[in-house]
């Protein structure tokens, strides 16, 4: 989890080097999520039938991508669903178990912790994000929309019927020994998740969500007994966090949506082998590509103080392909911004992004 102050240096520093050839960002994740047989109980102990037979992602990797430094520990996560719940276990091999923070809703990153970011609507900038740390402090909120088109998390937003547990393998807060790993346990409600629009969000076959988890990571040392934040003895401050996560988003910004990997949904039973290819279709990675536009209207307002108002005028060059073909996005100007349209005959779709991050995938 990043700072406020961390998201706003990041579209700074990316406004003030961004050009109108658009950044190459890692393509995401894929996830098929099966029904559990029955309920999982929440316990953080991970030992349900179910959970042996649901698949682990792939293990995490930094929140940049697989150029920059494997993590030092390991961090894998599975999902399951039934009517009710939508299931998370997470696994994080963690030799030093140390958490202080006891107060909800409090800054949990501020501890090692384990967070989701889910965007149930792909088209839509409202989101929830949700923190825990080793002694199952909680953290939920909404967000409206990014940090960067002016968001706030909602904080006194709660999730009604949220349930979560951790496990400890090993003794918290004791520098005297070598831990093992700790696990965690959500079950997010599906009737809050799928409250904006149900019947577009509610679990079906088929139907996909998008998701992201992070692993915040402190460096730390022994002080009198008792871990603490690593001093960087330069700046007298703590050195930065470790952001490790499933699907990378290609910067230090976990607060990109359209980023974050695919949540693929069956209603085959969990140990009911499924063979589908749940990959970033050609028309997600299109609608994807939109937000390298997006970027770059972003950057050509911070120099010219104004949105362009056509391709022409942004100098945007990269080209989008479909099936091999080019299909060319155009700007269609607004009152105080634009969308960029990009319309695929072939499928009868039309994908659109707004300036402040909305979307609309309309298939005719």
């Amino acid at each position: 989890m990043m700072t406020i102050q961390k998201v706003n240096i990041f579209i700074i520093l990316m406004l003030l080097k961004f050009g109108a050839i658009a950044q190459v960002l890692p393509t995401p994740e894929s996830y098929l999520c099966y029904q559990a047989n029955q309920p999982i109980e929440i316990d953080g102990a991970l030992d349900e039938a179910d959970w042996a037979k649901a698949e682990w992602t792939e293990l995490f990797l930094d929140i940049e991508g697989d150029q920059m430094t494997k993590p030092k520990f390991d961090t894998k996560v599975k999902m399951l669903w039934d009517d009710q719940y939508l299931y998370i276990a997470a696994e994080m091999i963690e030799p030093h178990l140390w958490s202080t923070i006891t107060e909800r809703d409090a800054v949990i990153y501020l501890d090692n912790d384990f967070e989701v970011f889910i965007n149930p609507l792909q088209d839509s900038p409202i989101y929830y994000e949700f923190e825990v740390n080793l002694l199952n402090t909680v953290w939920d909120m909404m967000m409206p929309k990014p940090y960067r088109d002016g968001g706030r998390n909602m904080n006194s937003w709660h999730i009604e019927g949220l349930k979560s547990a951790t496990k400890m393998f090993g003794t918290i807060n004791d520098p005297s020994d070598i831990d093992e790993k700790w696990t965690v346990e959500i079950a997010f409600p599906l009737s809050v998740l799928s409250q904006e629009r149900p019947d577009l969000i509610y679990p079906v076959e088929g139907r996909r969500w998008r998701i992201n988890f992070s692993r915040v990571e402190w460096q730390h040392e022994i002080v009198e007994g008792k871990y603490t934040k690593k001093i960087n003895p330069e700046t007298k401050k703590a050195y930065p966090e470790y952001n490790w996560v499933w699907s990378p988003q290609g910067a230090i910004n976990m607060h990109m949506p359209e980023q974050w990997g695919y949540l693929e949904f069956t209603k085959n039973k969990v140990g009911d082998k499924k063979n589908t290819d749940v990959s970033e279709s050609e028309s997600e990675r299109l609608y994807r590509q939109l937000f390298d536009v997006y970027r770059a209207q972003r950057a050509f307002k911070h120099k010219n103080k104004k949105y362009a108002k056509s391709m022409k005028e942004l100098k945007f060059t990269d080209k989008f392909m479909y099936n091999n073909k080019e299909v060319k996005p155009y700007i269609q100007n607004i009152p105080h911004g634009y969308y960029v349209v990009l319309e695929i005959p072939q499928e009868d779709l039309t994908l659109m992004v707004r300036h402040d991050s909305n979307g609309e995938i309309i298939k005719k």
